[in-house]
């Protein structure tokens, strides 16, 4: 009760699947039957958003109002056919590729044209909209947008401007459902970090990492949401999504501390 999900649309689901259907083919063995499943699931997954992906829908917030043309789901939605193309190319479906290469040039094009608001210049939580998004810091790592063209090093830097309070962030500022946020979503400032190093930040980012840690519990735990001031551990704990954008985070400092290391064995 009182859980609104169960009725709503949220086209970055697909995006989501999709990406977790490449990773397998790339990183598991599959056999024939398997990857006829998958292959089948791909192309059902392609006709979808093709059918579907102008839509606007609730968002990964779930925004209980009315529907917006959330720049989140419209990265996905090129994601899942991002990812559909690589699958493609797997299987040698050269027809695909040329029909679905159209799709992905169509959506990445109207991403640009209507997410980024130069007023702020910055990728916007919605087509039209100057409010500021967390979950846009993740054009980068879903492959959307390099790390260091200048329209995604500002929308980090104006995330920071708007969202960042003492280290921790908003997933929004603007009024939702339940009034104005207030509190840090945790696995925004762990987004937050993840795009300061990637944008060539890393020294800030590793601090305000090392900052991050020391509001876990003594287990090394975290919960969904942290109180500004106290520091306290809010909502859902643990929270599974904390913590895998935590490792993704340690990884890409690991990968930095493991070539630099190198580099010096090598000098």
């Amino acid at each position: 009760m009182g859980n609104a999900a169960y009725k709503q649309k949220q086209n970055d689901i697909y995006g989501i699947l999709m990406d977790v259907i490449y990773e397998q083919l790339i990183k598991f063995d599959n056999d024939i039957e398997n990857g006829e499943e998958l292959w089948s699931i791909t192309k059902g997954i392609v006709w979808i958003v093709d059918k579907h992906w102008r839509e606007a829908d609730k968002g990964i917030w779930e925004f209980r109002g009315e529907d917006r043309h959330f720049t989140f789901s419209k990265v996905l939605c090129w994601v899942a056919i991002d990812r559909a193309l690589k699958v493609a190319k797997i299987f040698g479906k050269q027809g695909k590729i040329e029909k679905w290469t159209t799709l992905e040039k169509e959506i990445k094009a109207d991403i640009h044209k209507n997410a980024w608001n130069p007023n702020v210049d910055a990728f916007v939580q919605s087509y039209g909209s100057y409010h500021l998004d967390a979950s846009v810091l993740l054009m980068e790592p879903y492959g959307f947008i390099d790390a260091k063209d200048p329209k995604y090093v500002s929308t980090v830097k104006a995330i920071e401007k708007e969202l960042s309070n003492d280290g921790l962030l908003y997933r929004y500022k603007n009024e939702d459902d339940f009034g104005l946020p207030s509190s840090s979503f945790t696995i925004c400032t762990f987004w937050f970090i993840n795009a300061l190093f990637k944008i060539g930040e890393e020294d800030k980012a590793l601090a305000q990492f090392e900052q991050l840690l020391s509001y876990s519990n003594h287990l090394g735990l975290f919960s969904e949401d942290i109180d500004f001031k106290t520091k306290r551990l809010l909502g859902n704990f643990p929270q599974a999504y904390s913590h895998l954008a935590l490792i993704e985070c340690a990884i890409n400092f690991s990968k930095k501390k493991g070539e630099q290391k190198m580099l010096e064995s090598i000098a």
